[in-house]
């Protein structure tokens, strides 16, 4: 039983009364105590983990079904929060380089471009991480890609085409 005793803080007046201290009982206010917690426990919703589903197909011997070049935008990233970003082939293509913080545009721009030519299609976007790139900087690319609201994208981190290559290793990224 939990009690709530005080001290006597003086000292007995010859001729009066001893008054007794008042003695509370708190064992009802820790059983409410306990029975609040135990309600909000089992009340309460955990917060969600935000997590970002990355679902990668199986690899595909008989898959060449190749990319469509007018809306295909790719995405390369380098080291030192730098990406590379082109449109179409990487043989004919004009490969610009960027900082990851500021790709949207780049996806944006590309978006309208695909918008304004073919109306009912969508942009789609290859994004390949390189040995040297950061994994914030892929996450933050991801995030972006679901931000611009792209509906197609996809992770290629084994298909490096030599033309990329030869482009990351002439700007040193």
């Amino acid at each position: 039983m939990a009690n709530l005793n005080e001290s006597q803080g003086g000292k007995a007046v010859k001729g009066r009364t001893k008054k007794s201290s008042p003695r509370v009982d708190l064992t009802a206010m820790v059983d409410l105590m306990f029975l609040l917690t135990t309600f909000f426990m089992l009340t309460t919703t955990l917060g969600q983990l935000n997590a970002a589903d990355v679902a990668k197909p199986v690899d595909c011997d008989d898959c060449n079904e190749p990319y469509p070049e007018s809306r295909t935008m790719t995405i390369l990233l380098g080291k030192n929060n730098r990406a590379v970003s082109y449109i179409g082939l990487p043989a004919t293509a004009n490969m610009k380089i960027s900082a990851v913080g500021e790709i949207d545009q780049e996806i944006r721009k590309y978006k309208t471009l695909v918008a304004s030519i073919q109306a009912s299609k969508h942009l789609i976007v290859i994004i390949k991480p390189t040995k040297h790139s950061v994994f914030k900087d892929f996450v933050d690319l991801v995030d972006e890609m679901k931000i611009n609201n792209i509906k197609s994208y996809t992770i290629d981190d084994k298909n490096l085409q030599p033309q990329e290559e030869a482009f990351l290793k002439e700007k040193a990224l």
